[in-house]
Parts: C-alpha cells; structure tokens; sequence
C-alpha cells in the first residue's frame, strides 16, 4: 500500500492551556534503522502530555515534538533492520512523542503485539502506565506476594492499572481516590481498601488495615505534603516510589523516620530512558502480564474517548480530574 506524504497531527501551537493543541500537516516520518512506522489507530492520553503542551516537559533529544507517549495501531513501513513485525501487524507502543498523529515512529524493541483479546482503543491504553506500573510497582518497588501496597490515585490511568495488577500478583491493596464513586470503581478493580482522602485520613487507614504495620509499598504521584504522610504510613523496610509531583515537589519532611524505619524513596521517569531499557520491560511485559491481558484477568479501564482533533477535549478532561481510567484519542 502507497503511504501519503502527509498526515493530521496534533501539534502544540505554543505554551499553554488545552486550546493551543492544534491539527496541522506534517511529513509522514521514514522508518530507519530497526524503528517501524505505525499507522495509529487510537493513541493514549496521559499526565506528561499535559506537562508538554504547557511548557514544562520537553521531549527528549531527536524525539518528535509532537504529543503522545503511546499508541495502538498497524504496522506501515519497517526500517531495514527490523526483524519481528512484518507489515500489517496490529501493535502497540510505547513512543518518545509524536503520538497524536496518523503515522507515529518507534522502536521495534519497544513495540508489542496486541492482546487479541483488546479493542485498539484498549491497546491504546496500555503501554505507558503497564510499563510504568511494572517498572516501579514490581522492580524498583519490589512488591511481593502477600504484601500490602497503597496506591495513591487509584482512579487514574495508573492507578486503575496499579490496582489490577497487584491484587493479581497476590498483593493487598490500599488505595486513595477524591471521591465516593471513585473509591467504589477502585473497590471493583480489585482494590481491598479505598480511602477518600478528602474525608479520611490514609495514614490512619492504613495502619488499620495493617494492625499498624504499615504499607510495604508506597506508589505515589503526589508528592508535596503527601511525601512526610506517606513515611507515616509505611511499613518498615518500606519502599515509597516516586512517579510524579501534581502536589509539588518541595516538602519539609522528618527525614528520621528513613532511618529508624529503614525505608527506601525512590523514584524515576519513563520517557528518557533508553530504547534498550523500555525493549527489558516489554519483554518483562510479554512474559508476565501480556497472558493476563490476553485472558482479561486484567484489562485498560477506558473513561473517555475523544476524535484526533478534538484533543484539547481529552487535556480538559484530564485537568478536570474527574477520570476514571485512561483518556484515548480515536
């Protein structure tokens, strides 16, 4: 099939809110080395395309400047070292940018077959939060059966896909959520506990829980005041990880508690690591979770999803935060 020179992408028009997301024509991208060109069919929404559009997050060196982190859709054109997809496959991706577009570039390493048992728009919704959750939940985190984990945000992208997961992998899950309803999709998700943070206090729920041990491990995307709360609430030899900062990155903190509790704070970032690092975790994917997807034992919760063009419509939505799950864009 002749692929078009040019395509409808979504590009940022300058620093801002959602509204300078806007279509424009660009070159369809030429695959070299082993990178295939994907013809997309949905693309993930998430929090660093926010931090994008508003200035704060610039793509990493030679990425594209344009917005979206994953996508799900068909193979268009190899590189001329690729060697496991062949044209036609349905994949789905992680990607340095350039997602909210027709066409999208990527590594053929960091690209994975998709589950037959999930829509595109549910593949859509995979690859950023499965590789972030199975990065810092199972490998920095280093949750094991039988242990207790406490997932802030559980309603989000992250969150939903946190939950599942762990409760799979023999965990008990704790998690917080901003409202009732929240807190009741997160108790059907898999969670065991859900704390609505604006009426209870997750420490003393916790502890609860735990008949005041503690969680062992903390996944937490807040930061700010939640940092010094978050070492109440852990367990000892407890592992916080962190993965954002909506709450701010600053925090005056009792720093003690590290060493009396032996607690490890950790923490990372996704889209710069290497293509070689993100190709380990969709190889740890396919052999531990891709079954579970293909079976639907765990399965992208979709809130939203919006046309391509009216990507400013997903920005809102996910500023809003009233979300349940991933926001996609068809």
């Amino acid at each position: 099939m002749q692929l078009p020179q040019t395509m409808t992408a979504i590009a940022i028009s300058q620093p801002g809110g959602p509204q300078v997301l806007k279509p424009a024509t660009w070159q369809v991208p030429v695959p070299s080395g082993s990178e295939i060109l994907i013809r997309v069919i949905a693309a993930g929404v998430n929090r660093p395309d926010v931090l994008q559009r508003q200035g704060a997050y610039p793509p990493p060196k030679g990425a594209s400047p344009l917005p979206g982190l994953e996508v799900a859709g068909e193979v268009a054109a190899l590189g001329p070292d690729c060697r496991r997809f062949k044209l036609g496959d349905k994949v789905c991706a992680l990607t340095p940018g350039g997602g909210y577009a027709e066409y999208c570039l990527t590594d053929e390493s960091n690209a994975l077959p998709v589950p037959s048992s999930l829509t595109m728009t549910e593949a859509a919704a995979v690859p950023e939060t499965y590789f972030t959750v199975w990065h810092n939940v199972f490998e920095r985190g280093g949750l094991k059966e039988g242990e207790t984990i406490l997932v802030h945000g559980g309603s989000s992208g992250i969150g939903t896909t946190a939950i599942q997961l762990a409760s799979k992998f023999g965990a008990y899950v704790i998690t917080t959520a901003g409202s009732d309803d929240k807190c009741e999709a997160c108790l059907k998700l898999g969670a065991d506990r859900a704390v609505n943070y604006k009426s209870e206090d997750f420490v003393a729920a916790v502890r609860d829980a735990t008949n005041g041990r503690g969680a062992n491990v903390i996944l937490d995307m807040v930061g700010g005041s939640y940092i010094a709360r978050n070492y109440d609430a852990a367990a000892e030899d407890g592992r916080i990880v962190q993965i954002a900062f909506l709450g701010g990155s600053r925090s005056e903190t009792d720093f003690m508690k590290l060493m009396t509790k032996r607690l490890t704070h950790t923490g990372s970032t996704l889209r710069v690591r290497s293509t070689e690092f993100k190709a380990h975790l969709a190889r740890e994917l396919e052999a531990k979770v891709w079954p579970l997807l293909e079976e639907r034992l765990v399965v992208p919760v979709l809130d939203r999803i919006f046309p391509l063009k009216e990507a400013w419509r997903a920005h809102e939505r996910m500023e809003e935060g009233h979300n349940i799950g991933k926001i996609v864009l068809d």
